[in-house]
C-alpha cells in the first residue's frame, strides 16, 4: 500500500542500528539474492499490499464517486505537468506533513504526492503515529472509520510477521525501512468539490540487518486518492492501491545491511510541491 523525509513528524518508531561484520551468504552482501530468499520477500510484500488494500476497501465501503473525467487523460501528458508552477512551496505543516496546498489541480497533485509519502512511512505501523498521520491527511468524517479499519490490519501479529516488535518498532540491531517515493501524478477526475489523483510510486519495505528474514525489497504501485477541499487544504476522502506500472528489474548488486541502514538514516525524503 502504505500506508513520509519529512518523516520526522510521523515516522519515528525508535529505529536503532548496529554495525555487523559482513558474513558469507548475507542477503545484503555482494552476492545476489537466492531465488528462495527473493520468493519469500516477494510473498511478504504481496501480503502487505493485499492486507492494506483490504483494509482500505473496508473503510471506503459505500462511497460513491460522482466526479467527471478530466480532459486530456487519453493522450500523453503535456510538458507542463512536470514543470514548476512558479507558485511558492507550502510553508505550513500538520504533524510534520505539508498542508495548505493551492486550491487547484496542481495543489491537489502536490497534496496527493505528499500524502502518499505519509501513508508509506514507518509511522503507519504504530497506532499512535498512524492515528496522527490519518488525522492530518484524511477528511475529518472519514478518520474514525479508517482508524478502525487499519487497527484491524496493523495488528501485533502482522507487525511480528514482518520481523518487527509487536508495537511496530524495529528489533534492536535492525533498521526498519518503509518508504514511498512518488514518481509522478495525474488528475483523472474532477468536479466542483473534489479531485481524484493517481500517484505512481516506488516503495521500499523490510528490515535492514544481518540475518534479517525480511530484507529490504522494492515494489512499484499506484495510489488513487479522491481529495476534497476542506479547512483550506486538500484532504483524502478515499484512497486505493494497485500494483505497477513496474519497470524491468535492473542487474544491480544488493547492498550490505550496514549500507542499507546507513542510507536510510542519511538520505531524507522529499516534500513535494509544485
Amino acid at each position: 500500500m502504505s500506508p513520509g523525509d519529512d518523516h520526522e513528524g510521523y515516522g519515528g518508531t525508535g529505529q536503532t542500528r548496529t554495525r555487523y561484520p559482513e558474513r558469507p551468504g548475507d542477503v545484503y552482501g555482494g552476492a545476489r539474492r537466492s531465488p528462495r530468499s527473493s520468493s519469500r520477500s516477494l510473498i511478504t510484500v504481496v501480503g502487505v499490499i493485499v492486507l492494506l488494500i483490504a483494509a482500505i476497501a473496508f473503510a471506503n465501503r459505500g462511497d460513491d464517486d460522482t466526479g467527471s473525467s478530466a480532459t486530456g487523460t487519453a493522450g500523453q501528458p503535456k510538458s507542463s505537468s512536470t514543470t514548476a508552477s512558479g507558485e511558492a512551496p507550502v510553508q505550513s505543516k500538520a504533524s510534520g506533513i505539508p498542508t495548505g496546498f493551492a486550491h487547484d489541480a496542481q495543489g491537489a497533485q502536490s497534496a496527493a504526492a505528499n500524502y502518499a509519502v505519509a501513508l508509506g512511512s514507518t509511522g503507519m505501523f504504530a497506532k499512535a503515529t498512524r492515528d496522527t498521520v490519518l488525522q492530518a491527511i484524511i477528511t475529518p468524517s472519514r478518520v474514525p472509520g479508517l482508524e478502525a479499519a487499519l487497527d484491524k490490519a496493523y495488528t501485533p501479529e502482522f507487525n511480528q510477521s514482518l520481523g518487527l516488535n509487536a508495537d511496530g518498532s524495529a528489533p534492536e540491531g535492525y533498521t526498519f525501512v518503509s518508504r514511498t517515493s512518488p514518481i509522478g501524478t495525474k488528475v483523472t477526475q474532477t468536479s466542483a468539490a473534489t479531485t481524484t489523483v493517481d500517484v505512481w510510486c516506488g516503495g521500499l519495505l523490510g528490515l535492514a540487518g544481518t540475518n534479517s528474514t525480511n530484507p529490504v525489497t522494492s515494489s512499484w504501485f499506484t495510489i488513487t486518492m479522491k481529495l476534497e477541499w476542506t479547512s483550506n487544504t486538500w484532504k483524502i476522502v478515499t484512497h486505493s492501491q494497485k500494483e505497477g506500472p513496474s519497470p524491468v528489474p535492473g542487474d544491480d548488486k544488493a547492498s550490505s545491511a550496514d549500507e542499507m541502514a546507513k542510507a536510510v538514516e542519511e538520505y531524507g525524503g522529499f516534500t513535494y510541491a509544485r
